[in-house]
């Protein structure tokens, strides 16, 4: 594969999304949306149902100890909320089916808007965990469309990681790239805004194009008559060459800038396909050599990630051939990350559900583990690490072989930059020479820029 992808520094999804707050991003499966007494208000994360103070856990649904879950449960909801907090609770304990049915009865209850779009997007965790990929497509696209649910919730939910292996998230992924009616367009409100920042000057080139294409256009309006009088000939009659010259001017300019504005258009497309990609891929988890797992976009800014995707026999081979240069590679930050393709093809993301499980924790308490975990992350952090759900990996290393016409299956290598980005990506096992000689090390000023 010759060089796929070169993009520069942009802002990621994430903080643009920090803004909205519609959903907050958590452990579960919608776990931070629960309702205060049918009146639809979200309550503060860590709040459990009767006011206290719920434990710092991560993937209790409904935050409250684990005998207050079981006593609070109605058995007969009677409005939206009663619902959904029911079905939050029997999700918890594995019961599938049965919080379908409580999340369908919200439905069926007239709910408001906060109310609907809880029920819809636990509906499809639902549909997602019984790998019905079609059923949680449907689900989200209706949250998406009728209750403004924000694309990159689906996009960095650790839990909608199954849904995202599926070919279903590919389709729906592209319709909210394209900002379809279908799904809303805030996902590619964003992914514009992001392409804005690495490219600020498109939207003033395509505005001339625009600009001189109409002022063509006019001029060619006022030459056409001139044109019909000087073939006419007589007194007064313009000069036939003189005007033809005119009108092919203006039709010439006014091809070439709408020939501009397309390709400007095709290139932007272009771009927003590669920023989703690379949005995508950083919300992929992995193990580090400590056991402690992180999402892509935690290495960020000392850690060059190089993903080395093949059959388990190339694999091992490049592996080995980089432990010649590991000292080399390791003050350049590399990170190896192989991929051995249709391993574990069958294995699919672990939820760690049930009342064993930690809650989410609130907004002050997340930002200090943020903070913590960065400072820890570099020591932890080793040579290589371990793919967590290879599944959503391959299927991220396949649609970006697809989208640059590279048979997919075939052996590739990706590498990273510093800030997440691609840096180059080629068929076969990368030449560990070649990369220690392009990567500056990690105390440089050019590898401080690429931060």
């Amino acid at each position: 594969m010759q060089a796929l992808l070169s993009a520069s520094r942009a802002p990621a999804l994430a903080p643009l999304e920090a803004r909205h707050h519609e959903l907050p991003r958590a452990g579960g499966c919608c776990c931070s949306v629960s309702f205060d007494g049918g009146r639809g208000r979200r309550r503060p994360r860590g709040v459990a149902l009767g006011g206290a103070r719920a434990r710092p856990q991560r993937h209790v649904l409904v935050m409250a100890s684990d005998s207050n879950v079981a006593a609070s449960e109605p058995q007969t909801p009677t409005t939206p909320a009663e619902a959904v907090n029911l079905g939050l609770a029997l999700f918890s304990k594995g019961r599938v089916k049965d919080a379908l049915v409580q999340f369908d009865a919200a439905l069926e209850m007239n709910p408001n808007e906060e109310e609907a779009q809880a029920a819809l997007y636990n509906k499809a965790c639902c549909h997602a965990r019984s790998e019905e990929g079609e059923k949680a497509s449907q689900a989200l696209r209706r949250a998406l469309k009728q209750y403004k649910l924000k694309f990159s919730i689906i996009l960095n939910d650790p839990d909608m990681a199954p849904f995202r292996a599926m070919p279903e998230f590919r389709k729906l992924q592209d319709e909210a790239r394209k900002g379809g009616e279908e799904v809303g367009g805030s996902f590619r409100r964003d992914l514009k805004l992001i392409s804005e920042v690495q490219d600020p000057f498109r939207g003033v080139r395509k505005f001339f194009y625009v600009a001189f294409t109409a002022a063509a256009g006019i001029s060619t309006l006022f030459t056409i008559p001139r044109f019909i009088l000087a073939i006419q000939g007589g007194e007064g009659a313009p000069g036939l060459i003189e005007t033809v010259q005119n009108l092919a001017i203006n039709i010439g300019g006014g091809g070439a800038f709408v020939a501009l504005y397309l390709w400007e258009s095709k290139r932007e497309e272009e771009q927003i396909s590669r920023i989703t990609r690379d949005e995508t891929l950083s919300r992929l988890p992995v193990r580090l050599a400590t056991n402690r797992t992180v999402e892509l976009v935690a290495l960020r800014e000392n850690t060059r990630p190089v993903i080395i995707a093949g059959t388990a026999q190339s694999v091992e081979k490049s592996l080995r051939a980089a432990e010649k240069y590991r000292e080399d590679l390791l003050k350049r930050g590399v990170l190896l990350i192989p991929l051995v393709w249709n391993e574990n093809k069958a294995t699919k993301p672990k939820k760690k559900l049930g009342f064993g499980s930690k809650a989410p924790l609130d907004e002050f308490e997340e930002r200090v583990q943020a903070a913590a975990a960065k400072g820890v992350i570099q020591e932890e952090k080793r040579f290589k690490a371990e793919p967590v759900s290879p599944v959503e990996w391959e299927s991220w290393v396949r649609e970006q072989q697809e989208s640059e016409g590279v048979k997919p299956g075939e052996d590739v290598y990706i590498v990273l930059r510093l800030d997440g980005r691609v840096r180059k990506s080629g068929r076969g096992m990368p030449e560990w020479v070649e990369i220690v000689n392009e990567l500056a090390p990690l105390d440089t000023f050019i590898s401080k820029l690429e931060k």
